[in-house]
């Protein structure tokens, strides 16, 4: 279960919570240690849902497509080749069941996400408002799946890719004939570096290389880097991260880079 909470926060960029479902009683929210994992496990066993979704923060650049079987899966996130899509994060939440988070480049309004959705097949009472998905490692606690021997499924972990993005195109626009996503898109984790900061300048030069403006590099480092500790206080933040942002611009724009 370690394992699971620490692949999820791997791909919510340390930026999730978790909550209690009772049906009767609401919802309520906690934070995802580890160290809370006895808790929740108990919290499971007593009848309750145990769930999951993104912080309000980073929550438009993630689609959470529900209730969908695997010929589904085959057809939208599974590619040609036989390989996943990038992006995604895969629970069979129960047999022949599935959810698919899918974290997105760009970020999404609800209208963008109801229109994929639609398309994807997702559960159409299923809005993404403030959606919550059900978390791997614990058990689908709901009457209709309890079986002869009075016991429920086990929520499993089936794909999870923290290391790439999916380009989801704008409704309405052109799109490529027979794909949702793109795998020539990339995150702040393919320029790990020692140093945050050279990491942030590396992945900065390769965004704007892609097109990216100011506005949409700073929107990815802030969601994308764990902490700013080093930076800490909005103010000396953003003087970091404009400084960043114009070292790289400088280097693109002005022809100095290295060949």
């Amino acid at each position: 279960m370690e394992r699971i909470f620490k692949k999820i926060h791997r791909y919510f960029y340390g930026k999730w919570q978790i909550a209690v479902l009772d049906l009767e009683r609401g919802r309520w929210i906690n934070e995802p240690h580890i160290k809370n994992i006895p808790y929740f496990k108990a919290q499971n066993a007593n009848g309750r849902h145990i769930l999951i979704q993104p912080l309000k923060k980073i929550e438009c650049f993630y689609l959470l497509v529900d209730d969908i079987d695997w010929a589904l899966i085959l057809r939208h996130h599974i590619n040609s080749k036989g390989q996943w899509k990038p992006g995604r994060m895969v629970v069979e939440t129960s047999p022949g069941n599935y959810q698919v988070w899918i974290h997105s480049a760009d970020a999404l309004s609800i209208e963008e996400k109801l229109y994929w959705l639609k398309k994807l097949c997702s559960d159409p009472g299923a809005h993404p408002n403030n959606r919550w998905g059900r978390c791997p490692g614990f058990r689908n606690r709901k009457r209709m799946y309890r079986n002869s021997n009075n016991q429920y499924p086990l929520s499993k972990l089936v794909w999870i890719d923290w290391k790439y993005l999916a380009k989801i195109p704008k409704p309405f626009s052109t799109l490529p004939r027979g794909e949702v996503c793109q795998n020539s898109h990339i995150s702040r984790l393919n320029y790990i570096n020692d140093d945050p900061s050279a990491t942030d300048f590396s992945y900065a030069l390769a965004l704007f290389r892609r097109g990216f403006t100011d506005e949409q590099i700073e929107q990815r480092i802030i969601m994308e880097r764990p902490d700013f500790k080093n930076h800490q206080g909005e103010q000396r933040k953003q003087h970091y991260l404009k400084r960043t942002i114009q070292r790289a611009k400088k280097i693109i724009f002005n022809g100095k880079e290295a060949k």
